[in-house]
């Protein structure tokens, strides 16, 4: 185990997990850090153990004289020098990154029946959202509004503009080319939007009309391809805003981000790419040459068809993705044929809320 030396003493006092410095019923704080003493220091540590007989470290701390107990399973898996502590589930070091022939032998897919009854069929297919990207669920009723409900099998419906759900079908009068027969080349939904629905669902009522495909491309692995191969297109993907838009006669939504977006240790974390909805770039010239020769490379990328996993989705299919990473796309269909499918959007937190939750409880038997 780390030396408790090796423990700052500002970061060690923070985390003192004794009812004076944390609710028991809750584990929140209960000081501010500009409450702690000046000149805090480690006075003296000896053996302990915890109320529960578990070994532990107890330092006495100066110049206040405060007592704080720390398991020592605790400060193994904290300490400085302990191993890495693990993401939060959204960085490309946290993913299983895929082409469509390394998926090809193991989609996620769950039975409908299985997942509402058993936990650990329902935390195996969410596995497959947090680790993959997507799961496909097989057999859901086929029902109006029955994608709502599976949302609220693991969060919380993210209503928009388009309202709880929206219905993927032929409109007469569309205010976005989804709700065409039109080809939809790979895309993430809704880039204008700040925050973006970080999940999305289709579900499928019925699929008779010619044509009418679907194909998800692994965006992570897709920007991880361009970082390797040129390494300057994916640099300026990551630091040029584009301008999203979206405006009809009741809404008008923008949000000015990167195609790529990566966390403060430069991991990728997010994709946004939707050619419909980009605005114009108002940058010099030497960046907007830069940015479209990036942006020309990307979209070919995306386009390469080892990337693109195609399927068909058949009456009772409801297909969850996550829609900061996942690009979907269709092939066109005949207008005059029957397509419906109705979607909505969620957050991922929910979903990751909901799986840990479940993993916990499985873990326990209380399941």
């Amino acid at each position: 185990m780390p030396s408790l030396a090796s423990a700052p003493p500002l970061w060690l006092r923070d985390n003192c997990p004794c009812p004076d410095c944390r609710d028991p019923r809750n584990g929140q704080k209960l000081f501010q850090i500009t409450e702690l003493p000046a000149g805090l220091a480690v006075g003296t540590v000896q053996d302990a153990t915890t109320e529960d007989g578990a070994p532990a470290r107890e330092v006495v701390w100066t110049p206040d004289g405060h007592r704080s107990v720390y398991p020592e399973t605790w400060l193994g898996a904290h300490l400085p020098g302990a191993p890495a502590a693990p993401g939060d589930g959204r960085t490309e070091d946290d993913k299983h990154l895929w082409d469509a022939a390394g998926l090809a032998d193991r989609i996620p897919e769950a039975d409908w029946a299985a997942y509402s009854a058993d936990p650990a069929a329902r935390a195996d297919a969410l596995e497959g959202v947090m680790r993959l990207g997507f799961v496909l669920l097989r057999g859901v009723p086929v029902r109006d509004r029955q994608v709502l409900d599976v949302a609220r099998t693991f969060g919380f419906v993210r209503e928009t503009n388009y309202g709880e759900l929206f219905e993927v079908r032929v409109e007469a009068d569309p205010n976005n080319l989804a709700f065409t027969g039109a080809r939809i080349t790979p895309h993430t939904d809704n880039p204008y939007r700040d925050p973006v629905p970080t999940l999305q669902l289709l579900h499928c009522l019925t699929n008779a009309a010619r044509g009418g495909d679907s194909g998800l491309v692994d965006g992570f692995h897709a920007a991880a391809l361009l970082r390797a191969e040129d390494p300057e297109a994916y640099d300026v993907l990551t630091r040029v805003p584009v301008p999203f838009a979206f405006a009809d006669a009741h809404t008008d939504l923008r949000a000015h981000r990167p195609l790529i977006g990566t966390d403060p240790a430069g991991r990728i974390r997010e994709i946004r790419f939707n050619n419909r909805s980009i605005g114009t770039l108002r940058r010099p010239a030497a960046i907007l040459d830069a940015f479209y020769a990036a942006y020309r490379r990307f979209g070919e990328l995306l386009l390469r068809p080892e990337l693109q996993l195609d399927f068909r989705l058949t009456p009772g299919d409801c297909l969850i993705f996550d829609n900061t990473r996942l690009l979907h796309a269709r092939t066109a269909f005949a207008e005059s044929g029957d397509r419906h499918l109705q979607g909505a959007y969620a957050d991922i937190d929910g979903l990751a809320s909901t799986l840990a939750v479940l993993r916990r409880d499985l873990q326990e038997g209380a399941v």
